[in-house]
């Protein structure tokens, strides 16, 4: 498939740029410094996010979004978002599939907890994390967009193992036999990948935890 990756400079955009080639697919990265792309095979779109326009993303199969809201920016992850859904609006062809947050999962079976608002979540990741949930809330209206929103599990490992054993889950925060919620980011850019191909929840969230 021809793939953009928004934000593949990053770290887990680049773990899911590295998973998307290692099977093939033709990946260009969408990021402002194209010196972050050393990688020669990868086509490199040297422009913002919220400068990109609908016939920029119009010869791609599927947009990855990685994009990372900056400190005391965090809007950005609702902005950012709706200009994505802005120029894709009506765009059958390119799915949108976003890297988003485990704060917007829920904690019980009636679904009316999230994680954000449980009584110890921490206050310095709330700003991203309310502003994340918005941003999904607001995705969920977007019926002309073929769209999935991929939620971590609580514990995002920048530096864990690739394993390839994770379990998949859709709207409630999951934990493994051992109690804990934890997905690196190479497992979870194998579940991103895995989704592109297969397709399984289009406009739809899902999430996913290590076994």
């Amino acid at each position: 498939m021809k793939v953009a990756i928004i934000g593949a400079g990053g770290k887990a955009g680049h773990k899911i740029m590295v998973e998307a080639l290692s099977r093939g697919h033709q990946v260009t990265a969408i990021v402002r410094d194209a010196t972050k792309i050393t990688d020669k095979s990868v086509k490199v779109l040297e422009k913002s996010l919220f400068d990109l326009t609908a016939d920029d993303v119009k010869p791609f199969d599927a947009v990855i979004d990685a994009f990372n809201a900056p400190a005391g920016h965090e809007e950005q992850h609702q902005s950012s978002l709706a200009h994505l859904t802005k120029i894709l609006s009506g765009n059958q062809h390119t799915r949108l599939l976003v890297v988003g947050g485990a704060g917007s999962l829920y904690v019980d079976d009636k679904l009316s907890l999230r994680v954000v608002d449980t009584p110890d979540f921490p206050a310095a990741y709330k700003p991203t994390a309310s502003n994340m949930g918005e941003a999904f809330l607001q995705l969920k209206s977007h019926n002309d967009v073929n769209w999935t929103y991929f939620s971590p599990a609580a514990m995002f490992m920048a530096d864990g193992k690739r394993t390839g054993q994770f379990t998949l889950g859709n709207d409630r925060l999951m934990v493994n036999a051992a109690g804990e919620s934890t997905i690196s980011y190479a497992d979870y850019a194998i579940a991103m990948i895995d989704e592109l191909e297969q397709g399984k929840h289009i406009r739809q969230r899902f999430t996913a935890v290590a076994k």
